[in-house]
């Protein structure tokens, strides 16, 4: 018996849950039903995949492939998502994947725009890392991708978007903020610093390597913003993000600092609905360089 997607969905089910009652209850199926799909997982690895009959607790193999079905479970899952959307997409289907800061100031304009242009058109927009945006374009799960940095992808044309530099984050309140002079790259390594993905794009050799010193990494915008209001912490982002963050955060250049993000608008060349995404493409361009 080969392994079926079923097996891993209730696998994963019955893993976060710790329970077959509660994973039962959930998928929708009996308990016995669960329990045997476990059986014939189990058996076809010839390992077993909990400690114990009570399911509360995963094997080392059993976390290993708790990480790896999970990933294939939400993938089938986004995948059977896309389909049906495209399938109930008679007046079309535009699908929009872009990094958070740029997705924040883009997002309502094209939407309006998309609707307004296209009565009917299905849009579908998701804001994600620079490394899934690359993903879902590759895999065909997206036809326009904003990503930061250049990331050449054969089949998609990429166009640079714009450019903004990289400076302060913190607490509006903060001694770097308030102060007179603006914060050299010393002053804001002197601080509690938390390192962001967005930080691997800065290439000056000074706050690269405080940065490759530090010990505290968030990847979640929200949440390093969350942290950074509190006056504890500083950190490094581009100043698009300032557009958007709360009134109790402030952004501020570094003077030293002369590192850039640039932006680039990437294109599938081989889009299902050509003029939409030829059309949305267009007014993304025309938008972000106006």
């Amino acid at each position: 018996m080969s392994i079926k997607i079923e097996m891993l969905r209730c696998f994963c089910t019955v893993a976060q849950t710790g329970s077959l009652a509660e994973a039962a209850d959930r998928l929708g199926r009996t308990q016995s039903a669960v329990s045997m799909t476990l059986k014939q997982l189990e058996d076809h690895l010839d390992r077993r995949l909990f400690e114990g009959e009570r399911k509360n607790r995963l094997s080392p193999l059993g976390e290993q492939v708790f990480e790896l079905s999970l990933k294939q479970v939400r993938q089938f899952e986004q995948t059977v998502r896309s389909i049906e959307a495209a399938a109930d997409a008679s007046q079309g289907l535009i699908r929009i994947v872009s990094v958070p800061s740029v997705a924040a100031i883009l997002f309502p304009a094209v939407l309006d725009h998309m609707t307004r242009m296209f009565p009917g058109v299905k849009v579908e927009l998701r804001d994600t890392d620079t490394q899934q945006v690359l993903d879902a374009l590759a895999q065909g799960k997206a036809d326009i991708g904003i990503a930061s940095g250049h990331h050449p992808l054969n089949g998609v044309t990429s166009t640079r978007l714009f450019e903004d530099r990289f400076g302060l984050v913190c607490a509006a309140d903060h001694p770097l903020i308030t102060r007179g002079e603006p914060p050299r790259i010393a002053d804001v390594t002197a601080a509690p610093f938390i390192r962001n993905a967005l930080c691997d794009l800065i290439k000056t050799p000074r706050l690269v390597e405080a940065i490759r010193n530090t010990d505290v990494t968030i990847h979640n915008t929200h949440s390093l913003i969350t942290m950074v209001r509190t006056g504890a912490w500083v950190t490094v982002l581009p100043e698009t993000v300032a557009r958007f963050i709360p009134e109790s955060t402030a952004f501020r250049p570094i003077s030293d600092l002369p590192d850039k993000r640039a932006v680039y608008l990437h294109v599938r060349d081989r889009a299902r609905f050509r003029d939409l995404t030829k059309e949305c493409a267009g007014f993304i361009l025309g938008t972000a360089l106006a």
